[in-house]
């Protein structure tokens, strides 16, 4: 048989085993049900994708914008959520069930941001956000601030010091521990004097003579980005002075009152009975806040509140649980 015979015969051979196959009711039956399970797959997908599209508004929210508010003055943004439906998909696929806890969000930045608005002291963080910071103001009490650092890092928290410049050019050693402990240090005004009434350049040269020293001392690459006034005691011109040498002027919501001497209990009961979101804690470097502080760290924590420095506590990122 020559090699035309053989081409032929096998060309007639895989002709008549094909028809076979495609006329055997099996095969037909396997071929039905490899198409209904592709299509239940795709439907399965596209409901699904449906249902993640459909539900994703009740988890979503729009951004904050930054605003002056009549009593807490500046108030920064926070910014919204949206659901990645594409991502989310993709996340549930697998299980091809809706779980909102495998939701993908994408952040949506606000329009008006902190640094839009006209110079105000800022006195909390977005009240939605879920953070405290603690604001250590450091004149004086050297003999519990060791203890104050030894907690913080034991709890693995970061606090912002505003240290005063006299202070810090005195006990640089300590300004230094702090720096280097990773803590945020802003700055407290020179000689703690009362800038309300101090004189427009009175008031630059303090400000602009503390930053001077803290960069001096703690050998840090950039100025402070944050002016306490001694005793919260300022006016709008104060504020703008700040601003104009590239600070923002902080206050606070919740206050120790240390200076009192209060007992650790009375300490720590005025201070989370008044704790809220976007808190900022005023504190001293005290016998009663350092024995205090561990208790509030731990007390803050359980209630979901995450402890950051200011700068932190300021930006707009929001946080998902």
């Amino acid at each position: 048989m020559n090699n035309k015979w053989k081409q032929i015969v096998a060309i007639s051979a895989i002709a008549g085993i094909s028809w076979l196959l495609v006329q055997n009711p099996y095969t037909n039956h396997y071929l039905i049900v490899l198409k209904e399970e592709a299509a239940s797959v795709s439907a399965q997908k596209d409901t699904l994708y449906l249902e993640i599209d459909n539900k994703a508004i009740r988890y979503e929210a729009p951004p904050s914008e930054a605003k002056i508010d009549p009593i807490w003055k500046a108030v920064p943004g926070y910014n919204g959520l949206k659901v990645d439906i594409e991502a989310s998909y993709h996340a549930m696929k697998k299980s091809g069930k809706f779980d909102e806890k495998k939701l993908i969000y994408k952040q949506v930045s606000p329009k008006t941001h902190l640094s839009d608005l006209d110079p105000a002291p800022i006195y909390r963080a977005h009240p939605e956000k879920p953070v405290v910071s603690l604001l250590v103001n450091v004149a004086w009490g050297n003999e519990y601030l060791q203890g104050m650092l030894t907690t913080l890092k034991k709890t693995n928290v970061k606090a912002t010091f505003f240290l005063e410049g006299r202070w810090a050019k005195n006990n640089p050693m300590l300004a230094k521990m702090i720096a280097e402990g990773g803590h945020e240090i802003g700055n407290h005004s020179y000689s703690h004097p009362d800038m309300k009434t101090l004189s427009s350049s009175a008031s630059k040269s303090e400000i602009q003579k503390t930053s001077e020293v803290i960069v001096a001392v703690t050998e840090a690459k950039e100025k402070p980005k944050w002016f306490a006034p001694p005793s919260g005691s300022y006016r709008d011109e104060t504020v703008e002075i700040a601003d104009s040498l590239g600070m923002g002027t902080i206050m606070w919501s919740v206050d120790t009152i240390d200076w009192q001497k209060p007992s650790p209990d009375v300490l720590t009961n005025r201070v989370l009975s008044k704790i809220h979101p976007g808190a900022f804690i005023l504190m001293h470097p005290t016998e009663s806040s350092a024995n205090s502080l561990e208790t509030l760290i731990k007390e803050m924590k359980k209630k979901n509140l995450h402890i950051v420095t200011v700068s932190e506590a300021l930006e707009e990122t929001r946080i998902v649980h």
